[in-house]
């Protein structure tokens, strides 16, 4: 035997908005000119409704409009589609808007404790709408997460990583710390050769930073690791060697301890160079280039030279 469910249609989007009007209105010419319909086609479209669930919905009178007992949950749930209906076209128009709803952000921890407050003021005066999410996590996590699409765009040491598109915001110096005592303490141009003969202080595998010291230099001998900046600087005061930092890190850190030089290097000094990083088919990419276009102005007070 053939079910009532077999029997019933699935209603059309102006048959709910018809019936919701007359199941608010309780009637048809107020509801009607309240959607901006004529009421013969407001009647008609009540009609195909009651035709599509094979219901009675509506009891017509010449006096008025009964809402049956059945109507009334039907027009609850009209009024529950037309909604969500309105909440998915309001959520998508506002993705076509830039720096509205959340963005999830990865960053480096080498970069992310000296430039995020840039950032977030940044995004708090002329961004407001926009929900920033961050993620500090090392550049191989964050690739990943890029990829994956848990994360929008990074903040991280360029180039990013092979299928990225980048976009350079600054370039700044690596600058050597060393203990007061040390030989090139407060000189202002060691040659950068100079490096493959001291003892220098690395981060743990991961960092990027690391690689990138490990490009200039030998490892320290022992195999001394750091979790982190504050940590590397702190094993240098305790005169265990020397370590580079990038420029922005450079107040920060040494600022801890009273045991710390600074020495810079010749030019051309070695640095690295800093951007956003995101997947080529975003939607988002105008936006990530107005972004950086901001950033670069925001950024400019600090120890680095900007990429225009």
């Amino acid at each position: 035997m053939e079910s009532a469910i077999s029997k019933t249609r699935l209603p059309s989007l102006s048959q709910l908005r018809a019936f919701a009007a007359v199941a608010e209105y309780r009637h048809f010419r107020d509801a009607a000119a309240a959607i901006g319909m004529s009421q013969p086609a407001l009647s008609g479209a009540v009609a195909a409704l009651e035709e599509a669930l094979d219901a009675q919905l509506v009891e017509r009178t010449t006096r008025k409009v009964i809402i049956t007992p059945l109507g009334e949950r039907v027009a609850q749930h009209a009024r529950g589609v037309l909604s969500g209906l309105h909440a998915l076209t309001d959520e998508v128009e506002a993705s076509r808007r830039p720096f509205t709803g959340p963005l999830h952000l990865g960053v480096i921890p080498t970069v992310a404790p000296y430039l995020l407050p840039v950032v977030f003021r940044l995004v708090r005066d002329r961004y407001p709408e926009l929900e920033l999410n961050v993620h500090e996590e090392r550049t191989p996590q964050l690739l990943d997460g890029l990829g994956s699409g848990r994360l929008d765009v990074l903040l991280l040491a360029l180039p990013g990583g092979r299928g990225t598109a980048d976009i350079p915001l600054y370039d700044e110096d690596f600058v050597l710390v060393t203990p007061p005592d040390h030989p090139l303490a407060g000189r202002a141009d060691v040659p950068r050769d100079m490096l493959l003969d001291l003892e220098v202080l690395l981060l743990e595998e991961g960092h990027c930073l690391r690689d990138q010291v490990l490009d200039l230099c030998r490892e320290v001998p022992g195999g001394t690791r750091a979790a982190g900046l504050p940590t590397l600087v702190q094993l240098v005061a305790g005169g265990l060697g020397v370590t580079l930092l990038p420029a922005t890190a450079l107040d920060v850190e040494t600022s801890r301890s009273p045991q710390l030089a600074v020495a810079r290097f010749a030019a051309p000094a070695p640095g690295r160079r800093i951007g956003l990083s995101h997947r080529p088919a975003s939607a988002r990419t105008p936006e990530y280039h107005r972004l950086a276009t901001a950033l670069r102005e925001a950024l400019r007070p600090l120890p680095v030279r900007i990429t225009d």
